[in-house]
């Protein structure tokens, strides 16, 4: 009897201790992609975060950070209090695929080292105070289906890398300092469906080869120095449902009698003497931010 006991106590015993050890397994991310969110965390004021990290807890239980097979590969800090500069080291997260820091104070230049993020399906910089040029070798983001940087004082051009970006569905780089020209590149992009270029100082002619995007569900040019003719390839836009191009200088929107009316839902235009025809059942004419939102829906799925 005492042995049947005994044996039972020693297989409690084991059981105890099995269950301890899963308790208190932590994630185990490498030194470089711990070193890089603390980083992150002081270069950016952790400590005065809406929602700080505590940095004596596991990595897994921070806010924000989501860990797969032992490696970061969310961090959503979405409307977080960040302030300061995006440290170089973020560049050591190379299994990131959703980066969202949208609606904070993030200042400084994007850096080049964010192109090396080769897994990033997400990257939304929207509402933030980043300057300077965006990477030219921004392409390289292969994975990337949304970007999103609007309201920031992005400078210089539109990278023409942006065009080999093949699964980008979502383009917003509005309300920045951006000139030049609208690359012909991006109608390389036939999975895009919302492309927003609103409020810039971009310039030149619409390229004709934007008709090639299929897809395109949203188009916002307004507020710009866009000039020449409508190109007459937007009558391939069957996708087109917001068409906002008012604000603008263009000479000609004779490319608009192509476009099948009956698909669009909003149309905001200043047009000149040559439009002559009649889009019906449409919201024709008056202003809609539509490429603006001052919302997040990816944070609001998260925090349900």
């Amino acid at each position: 009897m005492d042995l049947k006991k005994s044996y039972i106590n020693s297989i409690l015993l084991v059981l105890i201790t099995f269950c301890t050890s899963i308790t208190t397994v932590t994630a185990q991310i490498s030194q470089k992609e711990k070193q890089a969110l603390l980083d992150f965390y002081d270069s950016l004021d952790g400590e005065n975060w809406k929602e700080p990290w505590n940095l004596e807890e596991d990595v897994a239980t921070w806010h924000g950070i989501k860990i797969t097979d032992d490696t970061v590969v969310e961090m959503n800090l979405f409307n977080n209090n960040l302030s300061g500069i995006l440290p170089e080291s973020i560049g050591e997260l190379k299994n990131l695929t959703h980066l969202n820091l949208a609606f904070n104070s993030i200042t400084g230049v994007l850096p080049k080292q964010v192109i090396g993020l080769s897994a990033l399906k997400v990257l939304k910089l929207e509402m933030n105070r980043i300057k300077g040029d965006l990477p030219e070798a921004i392409g390289q983001l292969k994975n990337l289906e949304e970007l999103t940087a609007f309201n920031n004082f992005l400078s210089g051009t539109i990278p023409e890398s942006l065009g080999s970006i093949k699964n980008l569905k979502i383009l917003n780089l509005s309300s920045n300092n951006l000139k030049g020209e609208i690359p012909n590149s991006l109608g390389n992009l036939s999975k895009l469906e919302s492309l927003g270029l609103f409020e810039n100082s971009l310039e030149g002619a619409i390229p004709s080869e934007m008709g090639q995007l299929s897809n395109l569900k949203e188009l916002v040019l307004a507020n710009n120095q866009l000039g020449g003719a409508i190109p007459v390839e937007f009558g391939q836009l069957a996708s087109l449902r917001i068409l906002q191009i008012q604000n603008n200088k263009f000479e000609s929107f004779k490319g608009l009698k192509l476009i099948k009316a009956e698909g669009l839902l909003a149309f905001d235009h200043d047009a000149g003497k040559d439009f002559n025809f009649d889009f019906k059942n449409i919201n024709e004419g008056k202003t809609r931010m539509a490429d603006t939102k001052f919302e997040d829906d990816d944070n609001d799925e998260n925090e349900k």
